[in-house]
């Protein structure tokens, strides 16, 4: 069995690894014991590991040992696919940057160019969003020709999302004969596996996590089939369980979000909306008020959440199912992170049964969805609100047992198996480029349930019980490894 070694032995400098010991980060994760060492011998690496796995710091603590505070600047470059990533980037290695002189900025539409130009041009390593980069460059607010790490984040997320293009200019814009080129990437078969060697030279690989897409085993999943005029019903019954923190919900459109969240208003229910459509400053606001706790329900669209890492999210409710396999991963990797448990919850009627079933059997998920290729054990009988409950181990949600309040939507019946009890999740948070159209609202839903796998690990912190703004009762704040 490999010895794990510590951030010293893997080679970080004394100054970054005294940064993460006052963060409380003090054992690498398995992504940073695979990377660390050869990005600081100056090596192109491919790294193909999930969202939540501990690699921004896997790129960050080496390429901030590999930059001097008194060279040319900018000196490093990271990409990432949304500016809530890129923010959250800037959040997690700015203390670690600081204690070796270096200032990090992050460059992403939806603020002033002109400021934003000038903080950028100053710092040593800047993050940014392509789109929004590539405005600046061609104002002439600063070059790419000094980078000496250039990092892409989520490349194929990025790619997915239509920069290739984009990406290609400004890499070529990275002139540096010595360049060194660090991909992060959940696949690296296909169109990122290709990019990823346009971009490189001689590169060392590595792979963390399963080889076939998963949802992650720490996530506890349910689908709930039911009438789509009762939806709404549904969700402020799962919205109701008792082990319940911080709830991320996701719709398909930007009207959506805001609809929901009036919808839920008119239940008692207090949330808050993220969507393309809002200014930075109207996300950011939202994303705070989630973050302290102010309301313990964010409802957001695809885009506008990705990168976010909050603490104390145990719920992922899909209120409109996802577009595909790749979308549901990514929407529930939200929670369960740095070995923390998780459940994610799917409202579907009974016409994206099938469409439903097929995506969880994709990533290996029992789904319990009945006449979708999968037999249901111990169906329950129909509800008087018209949605159904099927089998599984457990109770799917709501207050343990508890009958369902009257107008509301049956919660599903179980699951595959018993998922322990949460310890600690973990934070991260960030802001995202700009939105495409909003898609299709999805339709509602009657009750399943199941649970399976992918990967994802991060620093764990504090959980809080829900409505309030202080951790539970009985629970510390755990120690951190690194994220």
């Amino acid at each position: 069995m490999t010895k794990e070694l510590s951030f010293a032995e893997l080679g970080a400098s004394r100054a970054v690894v005294n940064a993460l010991s006052e963060q409380g980060i003090d054992a690498p994760f398995a992504i940073q014991q695979k990377v660390i060492a050869d990005v600081l011998a100056g090596r192109d690496v491919l790294a193909r590991s999930p969202t939540g796995s501990g690699k921004t710091l896997a790129f960050g603590i080496p390429l901030i040992d590999r930059i001097a505070s008194d060279g040319p600047r900018p000196a490093a470059l990271v990409l990432a696919p949304t500016r809530e990533l890129a923010t959250q980037i800037v959040d997690e290695l700015r203390p670690i940057a600081h204690a070796r002189a270096l200032r990090i900025t992050a460059v992403y539409g939806g603020v002033g160019l002109v400021k934003q130009g000038k903080d950028a041009a100053g710092a040593h390593i800047i993050v940014a969003t392509p789109g929004r980069l590539e405005d600046q460059l061609e104002r002439g607010a600063f070059d790419l020709r000094n980078v000496q790490v250039l990092v892409l984040d989520e490349a194929d997320r990025m790619l997915d999302m239509g920069f290739k293009p984009a990406v290609d200019r400004i890499v070529a814009r990275c002139t540096r004969r010595d360049r060194q080129t660090l991909f992060f990437s959940a696949t690296l078969d296909g169109p990122a596996g290709q990019a990823a060697r346009n971009y490189t030279q001689a590169p060392v690989e590595h792979e963390h996590g399963p080889q076939r897409r998963q949802a992650n085993a720490a996530i506890e999943h349910r689908f709930v089939e039911i009438a789509h005029e009762h939806r709404v019903a549904a969700l402020v019954e799962q919205l109701s369980a008792s082990d319940r923190e911080l709830s991320l919900v996701f719709v398909r459109t930007k009207r959506g979000a805001d609809r929901l969240v009036k919808r839920l208003a008119d239940h008692s229910v207090k949330s808050v909306a993220m969507h393309g459509d809002k200014s930075q400053r109207q996300r950011e606001r939202a994303l705070a008020q989630f973050e302290n706790w102010e309301v313990d329900v964010l409802v957001a669209t695809d885009v506008a959440a990705r990168g976010i890492d909050v603490s104390g999210i145990t719920h992922v409710i899909n209120f409109d199912p996802p577009e595909d396999s790749d979308t549901y991963v990514h929407r529930v990797g939200r929670t369960a992170r740095a070995g923390a448990q998780g459940i994610g919850i799917t409202l579907l009627s009974p016409e994206q049964r099938h469409e439903v079933a097929r995506m969880a059997g994709d990533l290996g998920i029992e789904h319990g969805l009945a006449g979708a290729g999968q037999a249901v054990r111990g169906a329950a009988p129909s509800h008087q609100d018209g949605g159904r409950s099927t089998g599984g181990a457990r109770s799917g949600g709501g207050r343990g047992g508890s009958a369902p309040r009257p107008g509301s939507a049956p919660r599903s019946a179980g699951t595959s198996r018993t998922a322990p009890p949460r310890a600690g999740t973990s934070p991260r948070n960030g802001s995202a480029p700009r939105e495409g159209a909003g898609p299709r609202s999805g339709a509602g839903p009657r009750g399943t349930s199941a649970e399976t796998p992918t990967p994802r690990a991060r620093r764990g912190g504090g959980s809080r019980s829900a409505g309030s703004g202080r951790p539970s009762s009985g629970q510390n704040r755990s120690s951190r490894r690194s994220g």
